[in-house]
């Protein structure tokens, strides 16, 4: 598997950039790759198949000159911005009996994805604690569980929202880690979404949500380590990129289709 550590100026690109790994893949001439891109400023990005006028809150958006995208992909609405990691990846099919199905895909990245974050957090804890025969280190292993299918949360509470995008060949499987975002934000320009994960239990998204109390300089090595990233991608297509925001991501047509 390839690494694409690469952030575009505009929320487009990067949506455009995911996209275009996928169909590059999935044509066969380009590779895995996992990728990590780290928001500028704030947008929000509903799913595939969202309702803009359902799960946004347009007028809010507009005060405050907040972009409303689209993704490729299916899920929820979301927030994004500066404090958020996001990683996808592009994962052939074939290369593992479990990814023939969208809930095995879900499983597979999942588990291995919590994987990362128990070893990054067990680290973590044994430099904190002070050697001593009272001290007690956490294990994360207890705490971080994926929940609602794609959710990795601590403590019942969320910090890692993901979805996925099926090709013939290839599939794309992207997600987002909370680590040190504003979260007053998301209750001002998200309504509580219409559909959600039973552990919610109808809680507001402050109580919900938190952030992953992990730089993305650590983080990204775990998620490096635990997918076998070690070679950089030295090209991308980066013309297709550039194509799929002039006629898809920067389109009301497509954004506020629904």
């Amino acid at each position: 598997m390839k690494l694409l550590d690469l952030t575009f100026p505009t929320p487009e690109e990067n949506l455009a950039c995911d996209e275009a790994l996928l169909d590059w893949c999935d044509e066969g001439a380009g590779p895995e790759v996992l990728r990590f891109w780290e928001p500028q400023q704030h947008f929000v990005v509903v799913g595939y198949s969202n309702r803009v006028g359902r799960e946004v809150n347009v007028e809010a958006c507009r005060e405050r000159r907040t972009p409303i995208l689209r993704r490729c992909s299916g899920g929820g609405t979301v927030l994004q911005g500066p404090g958020c990691l996001n990683y996808s990846l592009i994962l052939r099919i074939d290369s593992d009996p479990t990814l023939q199905t969208v809930t095995g895909t879900n499983r597979f990245v999942m588990e291995r994805n919590r994987a990362a974050l128990e070893t990054l957090l067990a680290r973590s804890s044994r430099r904190k604690e002070a050697p001593s025969s009272k001290s007690k280190i956490r294990n994360p292993k207890s705490e971080i569980s994926v929940r609602g299918h794609t959710d990795l949360a601590m403590d019942g509470r969320k910090f890692s929202g993901n979805s996925q995008r099926r090709r013939r060949r290839c599939l794309l499987f992207h997600g987002t880690f909370l680590l040190g975002f504003d979260l007053g934000l998301v209750s001002e320009l998200l309504p509580m979404p219409s559909k959600e994960p039973d552990y919610r239990k109808r809680r507001p998204h402050g109580q919900f949500l938190m952030n992953l109390a992990v730089p993305a300089n650590q983080l990204k090595p775990a998620l490096r380590q635990v997918w076998s990233a070690v070679e950089g991608l030295k090209e991308f297509p980066e013309e297709r990129t550039r194509k799929l925001v002039e006629e898809k991501y920067s389109s009301d047509a497509w954004n506020l289709k629904l």
